[in-house]
């Protein structure tokens, strides 16, 4: 079955049971997934409310978009599982054996792949989520905010999978180009996610006072 197609309690009883896959990588996709379909139920329910017509295209762009980028980041769960396998079969070949470490070497490649995918989606949807932070209803607004703070835990773990397969690479070159792209997206939207958190707070907490 595909990772998908489980139910809530069926994904989360295979990652917490001793399988390899669903893991990290999976799980960060998932929470990518959460936040954008946070950030499309926000949209939704500020579309067609009068106080934001100027807003009625763009929220219809950021829900059909949001959505997409929900449904990529769900398959690439199931991705992150496919390319663990040849790690997997690579890491069960005896030591000393021919072409061993070039099956390695291509197997951590493309398992690198998958989270890379996932923080370039996710970056995405983060500058999504930036833009309806400022033409939302204040009644969603909090949901904005969770929407970033699961962007930011997922990219950080995606980042994390990049980092742990590249750190095992003997290709330094390529494993620094991926290092620095990983390391980039991080910078980029870590900040933009942790500004939209920050200014949501404090504009909630002033309103309660």
């Amino acid at each position: 079955m595909n990772m998908k197609e489980k139910t809530l309690s069926g994904f989360i009883g295979e990652l917490s049971s001793s399988a390899p896959t669903p893991g990290g990588g999976g799980a960060s996709a998932l929470v990518g997934a959460v936040g954008a379909a946070l950030c499309s139920m926000a949209a939704s329910l500020t579309t067609g409310k009068k106080k934001f017509a100027e807003y009625e295209e763009d929220l219809s762009r950021i829900i059909k978009e949001a959505k997409a980028k929900s449904e990529e980041l769900l398959n690439l769960i199931q991705r992150d599982a496919d390319v663990f396998e040849p790690l997997s079969r690579a890491y069960s070949i005896p030591k000393g054996t021919p072409g061993r470490e070039e099956t390695l070497e291509a197997a951590l490649r493309l398992a690198c792949s998958a989270p890379l995918e996932m923080l370039r989606c996710i970056g995405e949807v983060v500058e999504l989520i930036e833009e309806l932070s400022h033409k939302c209803s204040k009644l969603v607004i909090s949901d904005v905010a969770v929407a970033a703070a699961a962007c930011r835990a997922a990219m950080d773990g995606a980042a994390m999978n990049v980092y742990i397969n590249t750190a095992l690479m003997t290709d330094r070159e390529y494993a620094a180009a991926a290092d620095a792209e990983a390391e980039a997206l991080i910078a980029r939207y870590r900040a933009v996610c942790d500004k939209i958190y920050a200014e949501i707070e404090a504009q909630i907490r002033e309103n309660s006072k």
